[in-house]
Parts: structure tokens; C-alpha cells; sequence
């Protein structure tokens, strides 16, 4: 790959990232529950993170690191803002829409592990999906719960 399309692949993630930490915490701040409040805007910290992470080895490939989300990031925020405020901010649809969230986001990253990254690259890539992954699965259990809950 060559450092064009490297710079390129890897700004799509800051973009995701940037996505993700928005979502999370603009989840975060309607939820109901203080515990997933606070989980949610843990999640928004670490996407940051990831973001920075990710924009460090732009800056170093020489490339300008992307600082925003995608115009599909904030289009699908603004989604949420009036399915939430239709369905009054519920718990169940706020994770709903988490979830979808974390559904664009491993598809990203799958994407990426698709190319050819160097070996440095990847390790970061592999590890950053792990965690939206991990995102993902328990933000389902918790829309789960919720249903439950909402029954």
C-alpha cells in the first residue's frame, strides 16, 4: 500500500473514531442511568484516544491527520436526535442506535485489516477493532437488558 492510500485508510478511521466518540458521548447525555451515563462517556474517552492515536501515525507518514468525524457521522447524530426526541430519549432506543453506530465502526475497521497495512500500523488497526468490538458486544448486551427492562 502505498503512503497516499495508507494516509488515506487511516484518516477514514480518525473519522470513525471522531464518529464514535460523538455518538458515545451524545448517548452518554441522554441516557437515564448514572452507571451507563458514565460508561458512555468512558467510551467517548477511549475513541478520542483512539483518534489521537491514529492521527499520530498520520503526522509521522508525513500526511495531515483528519480532526472530524465523517458528514455519515453526523448525519446518523442528527438521526438519533430526532428518533430521541420521538421516542422521548428512551434508554432502549438511545442504545439501539449506539449499536448501529458500532456496527459502521467494525466494518470500518475491517476494512482497513483488508489492505495491506505495515506491520506497525496493523497492530494498532488490530487492536483498535478488538476494542470496538468489545464496544459493540456489550453495547448489545446492554440494549438487551433494556428491552427487558422496558417489557
Amino acid at each position: 500500500m502505498d503512503q497516499k492510500a495508507l494516509i488515506n485508510c487511516l484518516n477514514d478511521l480518525i473519522e470513525t473514531c471522531k464518529d464514535g466518540e460523538f455518538g458515545f458521548r451524545s448517548t452518554g447525555e441522554h441516557l437515564h442511568i448514572a452507571d451507563l451515563q458514565r460508561l458512555f462517556l468512558a467510551r467517548a474517552e477511549e475513541c478520542s484516544q483512539a483518534a489521537s492515536e491514529l492521527q499520530a501515525l498520520v503526522l509521522q507518514l508525513g500526511g495531515n491527520a483528519q480532526e472530524r468525524g465523517s458528514v455519515a457521522g453526523a448525519a446518523h447524530r442528527g438521526w438519533v436526535a430526532v428518533k430521541g426526541t420521538l421516542a422521548g430519549y428512551s434508554d432502549v432506543a438511545m442504545l439501539e442506535e449506539a449499536e448501529r453506530g458500532e456496527d459502521v465502526a467494525i466494518e470500518r475497521y475491517r476494512e482497513a485489516l483488508a489492505k495491506e497495512l505495515p506491520p506497525d500500523v496493523r497492530v494498532v488497526v488490530e487492536r483498535q477493532y478488538e476494542g470496538a468490538k468489545r464496544n459493540h458486544t456489550q453495547v448489545r448486551a446492554l440494549r438487551d437488558q433494556a428491552r427487558a427492562m422496558a417489557e
